[in-house]
């Protein structure tokens, strides 16, 4: 038997998956892992795809996506996020994890270290190993989940290639200030290494306003932007995302996208192309929604005894169970067995997020008040024990 790439062999199923997988299972499982909206995708956006179907626009567009659609995306990122890129700094790409692949792809040699925020989303971890990368975990359990500099500062050798970031938080919710955005900008703008900036969750936020890396121009030669309409239009399964950076940089990512996927479907490019046009507000309406089951669900966790930080953005909620006597995999394990309700546990996401559960707030307020309803259950029976 021909031997297989290790790298691939090591991957293991994400934490994620494997309790969504069995939950799923279950007749009357309540599944609150996955982050996916429970919105459908908006009408105009389904339309715009089924009159490019239609038109018989189905075949390849351009490597890097139509050109109606990377302006769009360009001219999106510079009215709401004061990002100046062109259309030639714009690559679409299958979703933003195809654009992540890429943009690893391109920038990281064998023993380039990445230093990523943790606790941190699995896939990270994987993609910049398959890629031969060391992925250097900087913890920020202990600082509110906001990167502290001296402690980033402390990671940053000679081999650093890269500093990947993901605000809001994919799993805690974290969003950071315009002085933490300032104060990081700064700081890389005195460092040889790129930042790697995933901000699909840009426009899932709630109090306070999203400011992207791609404002800080002290850094904009060093920045590569991640980005996509799969949770800001509840467009998971169209596969759009899409890449921002300098045109040296876009090219070559570009390169690397074209052997891997030629082009994005192009279908699913003329509805993001919708979803960035006339559908713009759509977010707001998720939005809505989402801040009434966040405020629902922290209180409840509140009310349970845990100690929890009230997420900013994303759909993400992070409380911290270690108050149960429970480690975190035990405890999401135990609670669908007995509660048939799935959560995901905290170091599924690293090390650094023992001792929490995330939950996942883009389902209906039934399904929510139904998990925890299930969820103080099971944290009264521990109390008794």
């Amino acid at each position: 038997m021909p031997k297989l790439n290790p790298r691939a062999a090591a991957l293991s199923i994400p934490g994620i998956r494997v309790f969504s997988n069995q939950v799923q299972t279950l007749e009357d499982g309540v599944n609150l892992t996955i982050g996916q909206p429970d919105f459908p995708t908006p009408d105009s956006v389904k339309n715009a795809a089924i009159t490019a179907i239609q038109n018989n626009k189905t075949g390849y567009s351009l490597n890097a996506g139509i050109v109606e659609l990377r302006q769009a995306a360009a001219d999106f990122f510079k009215e709401k996020y004061d990002g100046e890129y062109s259309a030639d700094e714009v690559v679409i790409t299958t979703g933003a994890s195809e654009a992540l692949d890429s943009v690893l792809r391109t920038i990281l040699t064998e023993g380039d270290e990445v230093i990523i925020t943790a606790p941190a989303y699995p896939a990270y971890e994987s993609l910049i190993e398959l890629n031969g990368g060391i992925v250097k975990y900087l913890n920020v359990s202990d600082t509110g989940f906001i990167p502290d500099i001296e402690k980033l500062d402390a990671l940053v050798t000679s081999n650093t290639k890269a500093i990947l970031l993901n605000y809001p938080s994919n799993p805690t919710g974290a969003s950071l200030s315009e002085k933490d955005v300032s104060d990081i900008a700064d700081y890389i703008s005195t460092q040889d290494l790129f930042l790697i900036s995933d901000e699909i969750y840009s426009e899932n936020v709630y109090e306070n306003k999203h400011i992207s890396f791609a404002s800080q121009k002290q850094i904009r030669n060093q920045t590569i932007l991640i980005h996509g309409v799969s949770k800001s239009h509840s467009m998971t399964g169209w596969r759009v995302g899409y890449t921002l950076s300098p045109k040296h940089l876009s090219d070559e990512i570009l390169k690397v996208h074209l052997n891997n996927s030629i082009c994005a479907a192009v279908p699913s490019q003329y509805a993001a192309l919708e979803a960035l046009t006339n559908a713009r507000d759509y977010p707001k309406v998720m939005n809505e929604a989402y801040l009434k089951r966040r405020d629902y669900v922290y209180s409840r966790l509140v009310d349970m005894g845990c100690d929890v930080k009230k997420p900013g953005g994303a759909f993400y909620i992070f409380p911290d169970i270690s108050f149960t006597g429970m480690e975190d995999w035990d405890f999401a394990t135990a609670l669908l067995k007995d509660q048939h309700l799935a959560v995901v546990p905290g170091s599924a996401f690293s090390e650094h997020g023992k001792g929490h559960i995330r939950i996942s707030f883009a389902s209906a307020i039934e399904t929510l008040e139904e998990g925890m309803d299930r969820l103080e259950s099971f944290v009264k029976t521990l109390k008794k024990q």
